[in-house]
């Protein structure tokens, strides 16, 4: 009989005898950013039952199959709460495909170049921002890209979002009741801007006259008629102690107004289940939550790869599940060798909705790709999750530049206390002629200011 050295139950316990010990070290076999650095990859890393879902499973989950309500319970652990409850009673399926080892097809490329190059420059501040070694706004990349506390595996997302300099998704939106309708269905435009840690935009690292500002974000609606027009620009300060500036034009008033801190956990639009505050799970400065902590560490499911669809010519995808068999995107997983499992409080809202929020980080690329949120009552509440990509798939490519895009293609947000989710893919066009693209300068002047926002509203 074989028997092998790095088993199932080796990994258990090595991340349960770091997180006991409170160390905190990627990797299993070996350090796992040095050798991203070396060699691109994360072979050698893990041990093959941590790559592989069939060797995990010892054979009942195999990569082509799908799980289902016969089977979750197998993956139960590798899974949140949310997604085996959604499996389990909702008719979730999810297919598996094999885990992703090229370190390039997980981030943008630009992205992972910087974060290996700054490697080590990145330091906190007195007043708990990040900046490096010289005291400047962080200059790009992943500043902790092997993480040794839960307020780095934050500040890491929380600094670059979409990890571009700019980026602008055409999104499809739609919400359905609690009775498995879509309720309402939206198309909107959302937008990123980074004036700092620039990688790709001139002038590099930091735009003059911005340094003081982390990040530009706006989304507005182009449909349906009773929402087109209705915009929102969010303005956030490099210091992660202030809360944003948050501006809306509402057609019916005709005016740009300013809006409280507390919108971040509300709607934006009738029907969403989507807060400010949800997105990327690190919607708002990380340092109005606190009491962060690793809770977890181990392997997960998630969709970290593969997913975009460019067979269909706007991008979109399959759905199924749910009663009407229209809740859940079709939706591929792979095995995550690593995942660290962080907790945060909002402590900077004392009216917040919620009273903590767990996120499933890969620990590969620091990526969020699950949020569980818990009400005031430590309730568990709703859930966001994503899919992640890059658009280079069965020989075609979407370019950003001299490389394929890399983004999110898909998400569900699901408030499990009225069972209504909200399903967002982003296509490559949505009504007005608006274009998913990235990396273009314009997109400052032309989405947002102010006056952008009173431009578009009407």
């Amino acid at each position: 009989m074989h028997v092998k050295k790095f088993d199932r139950d080796y990994s258990r316990r090595h991340f349960l005898k770091q997180l006991s010990a409170g160390v905190l070290t990627t990797g299993v076999l070996r350090p796992l950013w040095p050798q991203i650095a070396k060699a691109g990859t994360v072979e050698n890393v893990y041990p093959d039952e941590l790559m592989s879902l069939s060797e995990y499973t010892k054979g009942a989950i195999s990569e082509g199959n799908q799980i289902d309500a016969n089977n979750v319970h197998l993956v139960q652990d590798l899974l949140d709460p949310i997604q085996y409850k959604q499996i389990l009673e909702m008719g979730r399926v999810l297919r598996v495909r094999p885990s992703t080892q090229d370190i390039m097809r997980l981030s943008p490329r630009e992205y992972i170049e910087a974060t290996i190059k700054h490697a080590g420059m990145a330091r906190f501040r007195e007043d708990g921002n990040v900046v490096t070694q010289d005291g400047q706004p962080w200059i790009g990349g992943n500043p902790f890209p092997d993480p040794k506390s839960a307020i780095e595996v934050f500040a890491a997302i929380t600094l670059s979002w979409g990890r571009h300099d700019a980026s602008a998704y055409a999104v499809k939106e739609y919400d359905l009741d609690e009775f498995g309708e879509i309720a309402y269905r939206y198309q909107s435009y959302w937008v990123e801007y980074s004036p700092v840690g620039r990688l790709v935009l001139d002038p590099k690292p930091h735009r003059p006259g911005h340094e003081d500002k982390l990040r530009y974000q706006s989304v507005f609606f182009v449909s349906p008629k009773d929402t087109r027009g209705t915009s929102y620009l969010n303005i956030w300060h490099y210091d992660q102690n202030r809360y944003p500036d948050l501006y809306g034009y509402l057609p019916a008033f005709k005016r740009v107004r300013r809006f409280p801190t507390n919108q971040r956990f509300e709607p934006l639009i009738p029907g969403s289940t989507l807060y400010l505050s949800d997105a990327w799970a690190a919607g708002d400065p990380f340092l109005t939550w606190g009491n962060y902590r690793i809770v977890h560490r181990g392997p997960m499911l998630a969709s970290v790869s593969e997913s975009w669809n460019p067979n269909d010519e706007n991008w979109q995808h399959g759905v199924h599940g749910g009663a009407k068999g229209q809740t859940f995107w079709d939706t591929e997983v792979e095995l995550v060798p690593e995942a660290i499992v962080v907790e945060a409080e909002p402590t900077g809202y004392p009216r917040a909705p919620v009273s903590k929020k767990r996120v499933w980080f890969d620990a590969r690329t620091s990526l969020p790709v699950s949020m569980v949120s818990y009400d005031r009552r430590g309730d568990i509440y709703r859930s966001f999750d994503g899919a992640f990509s890059l658009y280079d798939k069965d020989g075609q490519q979407f370019m950003d530049g001299k490389h394929p895009y890399w983004s999110w293609t898909r998400l569900h947000a699901h408030n499990v206390q009225t069972n209504q989710v909200t399903r967002m893919e982003q296509v490559r066009q949505v009504s007005g002629g608006y274009r998913t693209t990235v990396n273009q300068d314009d997109l400052y002047d032309r989405f947002l200011t102010r006056t952008a926002l009173r431009r578009l509203g009407s």
